[in-house]
């Protein structure tokens, strides 16, 4: 990490607090796709679903991970704010170990707006990878 007048910055390097602000932004889709999963798994099972210990662990376990998803996000958000915009990263190397197309433009900042899967995908709908 380097402090880089932002004219000399190269185009890979960018200011620490938007790079992070972009993560926050995408842990927040995690969080929200984690969480429409419990009620599909409700549907699928039934009311029913509830009463076995082994479901009910693995819907507190969804619960979980959504409560730590956006625990992470406000983490980041908040300490994001303690750090000065002069703070530049080159997230080059980082941007090519993201595998997934959609957040690796998200992360780089020329990505999409709103959620990552959207609501009114059709049933049957698939993307192949």
């Amino acid at each position: 990490m380097t402090t880089v007048p932002s004219t000399e910055a190269s185009a890979m390097q960018e200011a620490l607090p938007a790079i992070l602000m972009r993560i926050v932004s995408e842990l927040h889709d995690v969080a929200y796709l984690i969480e429409r999963i419990e009620p599909q798994l409700l549907d699928l099972g039934g009311v029913n679903v509830l009463e076995s210990p082994d479901s009910m662990k693995v819907m507190q376990g969804i619960d979980l991970a959504v409560q730590k998803t956006r625990g992470i996000a406000e983490f980041i958000d908040t300490i994001t704010g303690d750090i000065p915009d002069g703070w530049m990263v080159d997230v080059a190397t980082a941007l090519s170990l993201v595998k997934l197309s959609e957040m690796q433009k998200a992360l780089s900042g020329s990505g999409r707006h709103g959620h990552a899967q959207p609501l009114a995908k059709a049933a049957g709908d698939f993307d192949f990878f």
